[in-house]
């Protein structure tokens, strides 16, 4: 399976480049796709029978199915119950993180966690998390390995401390939130390719990890954690901060995903 979020693909810097509808994001479509046609192509070069491509950004509608691998299946569109990981109960030995990019409140190009810039941090269990490493707990909790992680250095860096047997490939140097120094697409595609290609050697599903987890959220303005105190189980820990304790990963994704929903209904204008 592969994970597939925009941000931290090949050429991606500003925000021009991800927003569905803007002649930049019709450009970076394509780039976009060719980093997930060359994963593809390194896994089926391994061994892998089918590839099962999760959308996973903004209107998840991006991706050229036209221009898709054909050992690739694409599961595209917006609400799936697992979100970003919609895919990865259904027995795929090996999950990709691809285009993925550092949390809130971290450097990295475009870096966020699911609000683009409403939540200033999130932490799964008191470490501070980005998307990568809520992903990666709930990979866990159906026994699926991270294989490969694919974004900008300081993703890279991020992902060796919640994946540390996953191949990485930075595609980009990050130099501030939205500017970086990018590689060609035919040499990060070449990288991507045979990282996938190795990270094969790694898929096998494992012992499921199922735990009971605790997440909080930050958020840069007081009404935002007022309003998603409102959600059952949610309890408002300080003035702009929630926090929710679930009996696992899946459940607690489930409920990070409504926090969100309902702070982003109650964003106001530009004074947020």
């Amino acid at each position: 399976m592969i994970s597939a979020d925009m941000e931290g693909a090949t050429g991606v810097t500003w925000t021009g480049d991800v927003v569905p509808g803007t002649e930049q994001w019709q450009r970076m479509r394509r780039l976009f796709t060719g980093d997930v046609d060359a994963c593809a192509a390194g896994l089926v070069a391994a061994g892998a029978t089918q590839v099962l491509v999760n959308e996973a950004h903004s209107s998840q509608r991006n991706l050229l199915i036209e221009d898709l691998h054909p050992a690739a299946r694409l599961l595209t569109g917006r609400h799936k119950p697992l979100s970003m990981m919609q895919g990865i109960d259904s027995g795929v030995d090996g999950v990709v993180f691809l285009g993925y990019h550092t949390g809130a409140g971290e450097r990295g190009v475009l870096a966020h966690t699911y609000l683009e810039n409403s939540i200033t941090g999130v932490w799964l269990d008191g470490v501070l998390a980005s998307e990568g490493r809520l992903n990666a707990a709930l990979a866990a909790e159906h026994g699926v390995p991270v294989l490969l992680v694919t974004g900008d250095d300081l993703t890279c860096a991020d992902a060796a401390s919640y994946a540390p047997a996953a191949r990485l490939v930075a595609v980009k140097e990050c130099v501030s939130r939205y500017a970086a120094v990018c590689l060609p697409p035919a040499v990060a595609c070449a990288q991507i390719t045979d990282a996938a290609t190795a990270a094969m050697a790694a898929a096998g599903r494992h012992d499921a990890v199922v735990a009971p987890h605790r997440i909080e959220v930050e958020f840069d303005a007081t009404h935002l954690a007022e309003a998603a105190a409102v959600v059952p189980t949610v309890e408002q820990t300080g003035v702009r901060r929630v926090g929710f304790d679930a009996v696992s990963m899946t459940e607690a994704m489930k409920a990070f995903k409504i926090v969100t929903y309902v702070a982003a209904g109650a964003v106001e204008g530009i004074y947020g």
